[in-house]
């Protein structure tokens, strides 16, 4: 948290403590709803309810509700009145009405629903039919779309008259008659155009669009690739039914990446720093499920070789350091491929290219660091087959990760199972248990024990 938001919160609970709202509004109102919904997440319910009540903005209601996280968000309306919400909803951009009613239990969702305009209410009905994660789920249906005989200066018009309410005018979508998308045309375009210039004379005809039933982080890559301020969402006939705008765009990449670091972590889907202490075990412990299972079986491998063990103590000394090098570039390995595709600059048509590559990067590091592991262990202990079996071991474990590393997420991928989960507690412990059964294996060769 950076200074001035710390200054911040410490002094509206000093003002909070001192009953002083008249101070209160007065920062309130000149505080963006983005930092209000950090200073809510430091506040007791009570403070909160007493906080959102001085903001005099019905609009900045609105954001608040669209920036609090799903515990705050549920906290706080539970103690608002019902038609306090509604007309806050009424005042919020339909898309963003759809999102927090998604978040909401169904009843109190559908209370909302029926206490609204009906003409929002229909919009925001439209919306929650399609998936959350689809471009049907995300788009506004807000947009300006005029036809292709249109003139500029009508188009003109048309935007100071009745778009007034179109929450970005990035573009100007053209229809026909049936409204199908035809075209697109940018506002720079329309004003360097002369007036009695139609439309269908200026505008691009190749326009980039995306269905509804497209996933959100398809929809995204496509705004990245292209860049572009927005995309017009077409059903399955091309009739324009919304768009997806870049500040939706932006809130998807920051969640899709929040989501694979804790898939990639083990630590759930879910950001529970600010779960509760039985919610964030709850959602934990399957992911470190794996790795206790994972633990066991290296146990009984362990335990197999027991004999080798008493034997030559000195083998259970590079345990440590052959597990930690191959889990290291198996991380790194499948990191890399997980993040190459979640951007679109791997595709899963590269899998083997990609394997192969990184199998040979694992052969040459293992290769180094084989030779550097085994020379230490050929200075502590003076026995050549002991520096043999170490450094073979090591470059077994990292050749042998890369591979896993690489080829999981790829293979993952293919079957439309999210490829982040390769670089949890699945992959490393399964390359922590194939390091050690490699390990052995070869030290009771060379050594014949």
């Amino acid at each position: 948290m950076s200074d001035p938001n710390t200054i911040l919160i410490e002094s509206i609970k000093r003002l909070l403590r001192r009953d002083a709202d008249i101070h209160l509004r007065k920062i309130i109102n000149k505080t963006h709803a983005a930092d209000l919904s950090v200073i809510f997440h430091s506040l007791s319910v009570t403070h909160q309810l007493r906080l959102f009540n001085l903001i005099g903005d019905i609009e900045k209601k609105g954001i608040l509700f669209s920036e609090l996280d799903q515990d705050d968000f549920q906290d706080l309306i539970g103690k608002l009145d019902l038609d306090d919400v509604v007309d806050i909803c009424e005042a919020m951009p339909t898309d963003d009405v759809a999102d927090i009613l998604g978040r909401l239990p169904e009843d109190l969702s559908d209370s909302i629903l029926q206490k609204m305009e009906k003409e929002d209410s229909e919009e925001v009905e439209g919306l929650l039919q399609f998936d959350d994660d689809s471009a049907g789920g995300i788009m506004t249906p807000e947009f300006v779309a005029l036809r292709e005989d249109t003139t500029a200066k009508e188009c003109i018009e048309s935007l100071q008259k009745e778009h007034l309410d179109v929450e970005m005018p990035f573009y100007l979508y053209i229809v026909d008659e049936y409204g199908h998308l035809t075209g697109v045309s940018s506002l720079r375009q329309l004003v360097v155009n002369p007036p009695n210039q139609k439309l269908k004379d200026f505008m691009t005809t190749d326009v980039i669009s995306v269905r509804t039933d497209m996933d959100q982080e398809e929809v995204a890559k496509i705004v990245a690739r292209y860049d572009i301020l927005a995309v017009p969402v077409v059903d399955s006939t091309n009739v324009l039914v919304g768009i997806v705008t870049v500040d939706d765009v932006i809130d998807i990449f920051r969640r899709e990446a929040t989501e694979d670091m804790l898939k990639m972590a083990g630590a759930g889907e879910e950001f529970v720093e600010t779960k509760s202490v039985i919610k964030s075990t709850r959602l934990r412990l399957p992911w470190l499920f794996a790795s206790c299972i994972g633990g066991i079986m290296a146990f009984f491998i362990i335990g197999n070789f027991e004999q080798s063990l008493s034997k030559i103590a000195a083998l259970a000394a590079f345990i440590p350091v052959i597990m930690g090098m191959g889990g290291n570039i198996g991380t790194q390995s499948s990191t890399i491929v997980v993040r190459g595709l979640a951007t679109g600059r791997l595709n899963i048509n590269d899998t083997w290219p990609l394997v192969i590559k990184e199998l040979s990067i694992g052969l040459i590091l293992g290769i180094v660091y084989g030779v550097l592991i085994g020379t230490v262990a050929q200075i502590k202990y003076d026995t050549l087959m002991l520096a043999c079996s170490v450094s073979l071991a090591v470059l077994c474990s990292m050749s042998v990760a890369a591979l896993v590393g690489s080829l999981v997420p790829m293979l993952l991928a293919r079957v439309n199972i999210d490829p982040a989960i390769a670089t949890g507690p699945f992959v490393t412990t399964s390359i922590d248990i194939i390091s050690v059964l490699f390990y052995f294996q070869i030290a009771t060769t060379l050594l014949g024990i």
